[in-house]
Protein backbone atom coordinates (compact mmCIF):
# COMPACT_ATOMS: atom_id res chain seq x y z
CA UNK A 1 0.00 0.00 0.00
CA UNK A 2 3.13 2.11 0.00
CA UNK A 3 2.84 3.35 -3.70
CA UNK A 4 -0.88 4.56 -2.56
CA UNK A 5 -0.11 6.43 0.26
CA UNK A 6 2.34 8.00 -1.42
CA UNK A 7 -0.55 8.94 -4.27
CA UNK A 8 -2.89 10.17 -1.54
CA UNK A 9 -0.27 12.41 -0.16
CA UNK A 10 0.56 13.66 -3.98
CA UNK A 11 -2.96 14.29 -4.65
CA UNK A 12 -3.64 16.27 -1.06
CA UNK A 13 -0.88 18.42 -2.01
CA UNK A 14 -2.32 19.54 -5.36
CA UNK A 15 -5.74 20.17 -3.64
CA UNK A 16 -4.57 22.48 -1.44
CA UNK A 17 -2.64 24.55 -3.85
CA UNK A 18 -4.88 24.92 -7.01
CA UNK A 19 -8.43 23.94 -5.80
CA UNK A 20 -10.98 26.53 -3.36
CA UNK A 21 -14.52 26.43 -2.98
CA UNK A 22 -16.90 24.15 -5.30
CA UNK A 23 -14.28 23.14 -7.04
CA UNK A 24 -12.14 21.69 -4.19
CA UNK A 25 -15.29 19.77 -3.18
CA UNK A 26 -15.71 18.33 -6.37
CA UNK A 27 -12.08 17.53 -6.23
CA UNK A 28 -12.35 15.51 -3.15
CA UNK A 29 -15.36 13.66 -4.02
CA UNK A 30 -13.64 12.42 -7.43
CA UNK A 31 -10.37 11.74 -5.28
CA UNK A 32 -12.21 9.92 -2.54
CA UNK A 33 -13.80 7.57 -5.37
CA UNK A 34 -10.46 6.93 -7.19
CA UNK A 35 -8.55 5.77 -4.09
CA UNK A 36 -11.36 3.54 -3.39
CA UNK A 37 -11.14 1.77 -6.61
CA UNK A 38 -7.55 1.40 -6.01
CA UNK A 39 -7.96 0.25 -2.44
CA UNK A 40 -10.47 -2.86 -3.60
CA UNK A 41 -8.43 -3.22 -6.66
CA UNK A 42 -4.72 -3.90 -4.46
CA UNK A 43 -7.10 -5.67 -1.61
CA UNK A 44 -8.07 -8.32 -4.47
CA UNK A 45 -4.53 -8.43 -5.64
CA UNK A 46 -2.86 -9.48 -2.52
CA UNK A 47 -5.40 -12.02 -1.84
CA UNK A 48 -3.57 -15.25 -1.12
CA UNK A 49 -3.18 -17.11 -4.25
CA UNK A 50 -4.22 -20.08 -2.96
CA UNK A 51 -7.46 -18.94 -1.40
CA UNK A 52 -9.09 -18.02 -4.81
CA UNK A 53 -11.92 -20.41 -6.09
CA UNK A 54 -10.54 -21.30 -8.90
CA UNK A 55 -6.63 -21.98 -7.62
CA UNK A 56 -8.29 -24.01 -4.71
CA UNK A 57 -10.40 -25.96 -7.32
CA UNK A 58 -7.23 -26.81 -9.09
CA UNK A 59 -4.96 -27.74 -6.03
CA UNK A 60 -7.89 -29.47 -3.94
CA UNK A 61 -10.64 -30.18 -5.90
CA UNK A 62 -13.98 -28.23 -6.52
CA UNK A 63 -15.95 -30.82 -3.94
CA UNK A 64 -14.21 -28.35 -0.72
CA UNK A 65 -15.64 -25.39 -2.47
CA UNK A 66 -18.32 -23.48 -0.71
CA UNK A 67 -21.80 -22.44 -2.05
CA UNK A 68 -20.30 -19.32 -2.33
CA UNK A 69 -17.09 -20.10 -4.08
CA UNK A 70 -18.88 -21.94 -6.83
CA UNK A 71 -20.65 -19.11 -7.37
CA UNK A 72 -18.49 -17.24 -7.55
CA UNK A 73 -16.38 -19.18 -10.61
CA UNK A 74 -19.74 -19.05 -12.62
CA UNK A 75 -20.23 -15.35 -12.12
CA UNK A 76 -16.26 -14.47 -12.91
CA UNK A 77 -16.23 -11.50 -11.63
CA UNK A 78 -18.21 -8.73 -9.38
CA UNK A 79 -19.53 -5.04 -9.35
CA UNK A 80 -18.48 -2.06 -8.51
CA UNK A 81 -17.50 -1.28 -5.04
CA UNK A 82 -18.12 -5.35 -4.42
CA UNK A 83 -16.07 -8.13 -5.18
CA UNK A 84 -17.16 -11.45 -6.78
CA UNK A 85 -17.23 -13.63 -3.48
CA UNK A 86 -19.13 -11.08 -1.64
CA UNK A 87 -21.64 -10.63 -4.10
CA UNK A 88 -22.13 -14.62 -3.97
CA UNK A 89 -22.59 -14.07 -0.39
CA UNK A 90 -25.25 -11.45 -0.85
CA UNK A 91 -27.11 -13.71 -3.41
CA UNK A 92 -27.12 -16.64 -1.13
CA UNK A 93 -28.03 -14.76 1.64
CA UNK A 94 -30.70 -13.01 0.24
CA UNK A 95 -32.32 -15.68 -1.68
CA UNK A 96 -31.11 -19.08 -1.11
CA UNK A 97 -29.65 -21.19 -3.76
CA UNK A 98 -33.70 -22.89 -4.25
CA UNK A 99 -35.01 -19.58 -4.94
CA UNK A 100 -32.22 -18.28 -6.68
CA UNK A 101 -32.25 -21.09 -9.04
CA UNK A 102 -36.26 -20.26 -9.67
CA UNK A 103 -35.49 -16.58 -10.72
CA UNK A 104 -36.38 -16.03 -14.33
CA UNK A 105 -33.56 -14.02 -16.31
CA UNK A 106 -35.97 -10.69 -15.94
CA UNK A 107 -35.94 -11.22 -12.14
CA UNK A 108 -32.15 -11.49 -11.86
CA UNK A 109 -31.77 -8.37 -13.74
CA UNK A 110 -32.94 -6.47 -11.42
CA UNK A 111 -30.60 -7.57 -8.33
CA UNK A 112 -28.02 -4.70 -7.49
CA UNK A 113 -24.69 -5.98 -9.08
CA UNK A 114 -26.65 -8.27 -12.01
CA UNK A 115 -26.80 -7.28 -15.72
CA UNK A 116 -27.46 -9.61 -18.73
CA UNK A 117 -23.89 -11.26 -18.96
CA UNK A 118 -24.27 -12.35 -14.86
CA UNK A 119 -27.81 -13.39 -15.30
CA UNK A 120 -27.38 -15.57 -18.41
CA UNK A 121 -24.70 -17.67 -16.46
CA UNK A 122 -26.75 -17.87 -13.58
CA UNK A 123 -29.94 -19.12 -16.19
CA UNK A 124 -27.77 -21.38 -17.92
CA UNK A 125 -26.15 -23.02 -15.08
CA UNK A 126 -28.98 -23.71 -13.46
CA UNK A 127 -30.51 -25.58 -16.88
CA UNK A 128 -27.51 -27.47 -17.24
CA UNK A 129 -27.70 -28.96 -13.89
CA UNK A 130 -31.67 -29.64 -14.27
CA UNK A 131 -31.13 -31.08 -17.48
CA UNK A 132 -28.29 -33.66 -15.74
CA UNK A 133 -31.03 -34.33 -13.23
CA UNK A 134 -33.33 -35.30 -15.62
CA UNK A 135 -31.31 -37.47 -17.69
CA UNK A 136 -30.94 -39.65 -14.21
CA UNK A 137 -34.60 -41.24 -14.95
CA UNK A 138 -33.87 -42.96 -18.17
CA UNK A 139 -33.39 -47.03 -17.31
CA UNK A 140 -34.63 -46.73 -14.29
CA UNK A 141 -36.54 -49.39 -12.44
CA UNK A 142 -40.10 -48.41 -11.23
CA UNK A 143 -41.63 -49.97 -8.00
CA UNK A 144 -43.78 -47.54 -6.50
CA UNK A 145 -44.98 -44.03 -6.76
CA UNK A 146 -42.74 -42.76 -5.07
CA UNK A 147 -39.72 -43.77 -7.42
CA UNK A 148 -41.08 -41.51 -9.77
CA UNK A 149 -42.31 -38.53 -7.75
CA UNK A 150 -38.81 -38.07 -6.11
CA UNK A 151 -37.77 -37.53 -9.37
CA UNK A 152 -40.46 -34.82 -10.30
CA UNK A 153 -41.12 -33.26 -7.68
CA UNK A 154 -37.03 -31.48 -8.42
CA UNK A 155 -37.79 -30.99 -12.01
CA UNK A 156 -41.45 -29.80 -11.54
CA UNK A 157 -41.24 -27.61 -8.57
CA UNK A 158 -40.45 -23.83 -9.47
CA UNK A 159 -42.56 -23.93 -12.95
CA UNK A 160 -45.34 -21.37 -12.72
CA UNK A 161 -47.69 -23.43 -15.43
CA UNK A 162 -48.76 -26.73 -15.28
CA UNK A 163 -46.81 -29.56 -17.24
CA UNK A 164 -48.19 -32.79 -18.38
CA UNK A 165 -45.75 -35.62 -18.80
CA UNK A 166 -46.24 -38.94 -20.15
CA UNK A 167 -43.00 -41.38 -18.77
CA UNK A 168 -42.92 -44.51 -20.94
CA UNK A 169 -41.83 -47.92 -19.41
CA UNK A 170 -40.80 -51.19 -20.61
CA UNK A 171 -42.46 -54.82 -19.74
CA UNK A 172 -39.76 -54.84 -16.58
CA UNK A 173 -41.46 -50.99 -15.21
CA UNK A 174 -37.83 -49.80 -16.58
CA UNK A 175 -38.49 -46.54 -17.72
CA UNK A 176 -37.49 -45.93 -21.41
CA UNK A 177 -37.94 -42.36 -21.42
CA UNK A 178 -40.83 -39.34 -20.54
CA UNK A 179 -42.25 -36.68 -22.47
CA UNK A 180 -44.03 -33.37 -21.78
CA UNK A 181 -47.55 -33.57 -23.35
CA UNK A 182 -49.09 -30.40 -22.65
CA UNK A 183 -48.38 -26.65 -20.94
CA UNK A 184 -50.95 -25.08 -18.96
CA UNK A 185 -54.27 -25.53 -17.36
CA UNK A 186 -55.08 -28.99 -17.27
CA UNK A 187 -58.33 -29.96 -19.68
CA UNK A 188 -59.28 -33.00 -21.85
CA UNK A 189 -58.34 -30.22 -24.84
CA UNK A 190 -54.76 -30.04 -23.62
CA UNK A 191 -54.67 -33.68 -23.31
CA UNK A 192 -55.75 -35.71 -26.13
CA UNK A 193 -55.45 -39.75 -25.45
CA UNK A 194 -54.02 -39.36 -29.66
CA UNK A 195 -50.84 -37.60 -28.00
CA UNK A 196 -50.27 -39.90 -25.13
CA UNK A 197 -50.66 -43.41 -26.77
CA UNK A 198 -48.61 -42.01 -29.86
CA UNK A 199 -45.66 -41.18 -27.82
CA UNK A 200 -46.03 -44.71 -26.20
CA UNK A 201 -46.39 -46.94 -29.63
CA UNK A 202 -43.39 -45.12 -31.19
CA UNK A 203 -41.04 -45.99 -28.23
CA UNK A 204 -42.83 -49.16 -27.85
CA UNK A 205 -43.64 -48.95 -24.10
CA UNK A 206 -45.67 -51.27 -22.23
CA UNK A 207 -47.00 -49.31 -19.87
CA UNK A 208 -47.42 -45.61 -18.80
CA UNK A 209 -47.20 -43.35 -15.41
CA UNK A 210 -48.80 -40.00 -16.27
CA UNK A 211 -47.14 -36.98 -13.67
CA UNK A 212 -48.14 -33.14 -13.72
CA UNK A 213 -47.81 -30.51 -11.17
CA UNK A 214 -49.73 -28.03 -9.40
CA UNK A 215 -48.48 -24.60 -9.37
CA UNK A 216 -50.34 -23.54 -6.60
CA UNK A 217 -48.47 -26.05 -4.36
CA UNK A 218 -51.50 -27.58 -3.07
CA UNK A 219 -51.22 -31.71 -4.68
CA UNK A 220 -54.77 -32.68 -4.10
CA UNK A 221 -56.72 -34.26 -7.38
CA UNK A 222 -59.37 -32.10 -9.10
CA UNK A 223 -62.14 -33.71 -10.65
CA UNK A 224 -60.71 -32.32 -14.17
CA UNK A 225 -57.88 -34.30 -13.07
CA UNK A 226 -59.59 -37.35 -12.10
CA UNK A 227 -61.90 -37.23 -15.35
CA UNK A 228 -58.58 -37.01 -17.67
CA UNK A 229 -57.04 -39.94 -16.01
CA UNK A 230 -59.94 -41.69 -16.35
CA UNK A 231 -60.38 -41.26 -20.15
CA UNK A 232 -56.88 -41.75 -20.74
CA UNK A 233 -56.86 -45.53 -18.43
CA UNK A 234 -59.59 -46.46 -20.83
CA UNK A 235 -57.77 -45.51 -24.11
CA UNK A 236 -54.88 -46.94 -22.77
CA UNK A 237 -57.18 -50.49 -22.12
CA UNK A 238 -58.61 -50.14 -25.64
CA UNK A 239 -55.01 -50.33 -27.22
CA UNK A 240 -53.34 -52.61 -24.86
CA UNK A 241 -50.75 -49.80 -23.16
CA UNK A 242 -51.77 -49.88 -19.50
CA UNK A 243 -51.77 -46.56 -17.44
CA UNK A 244 -50.35 -47.31 -14.40
CA UNK A 245 -50.60 -44.33 -12.19
CA UNK A 246 -50.99 -40.38 -12.27
CA UNK A 247 -49.06 -38.80 -10.32
CA UNK A 248 -49.70 -35.05 -9.03
CA UNK A 249 -46.64 -32.63 -7.57
CA UNK A 250 -47.45 -29.99 -5.19
CA UNK A 251 -45.17 -28.42 -2.60
CA UNK A 252 -41.81 -29.58 -1.16
CA UNK A 253 -41.92 -33.43 -1.05
CA UNK A 254 -45.88 -33.18 -1.33
CA UNK A 255 -47.23 -35.54 -3.97
CA UNK A 256 -50.68 -37.50 -4.31
CA UNK A 257 -51.00 -41.14 -6.11
CA UNK A 258 -54.71 -40.78 -8.08
CA UNK A 259 -54.55 -44.75 -9.30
Amino acid sequence: MKGLSIGLNSGIAILVKYCTGHSRVRFINKFNSYILKKVIALIVQEMALEQRPRERVKANGVEVLSDPELLAIILQNGSQGENVIDLSHRLINTFGLDKLNSLSLQELMKIKGIKLAKASKLIAAFELSKRVNSGKICEKIVSNAADIASHYMEKLKDLKKEHFIAVFLDTKNKIICDKVISIGTLNSSLVHPREVFKEAIKVSANAIILVHNHPSGDCEASDEDRRITKILMGAGEMVGIKILDHIIIGEGKKYESIC
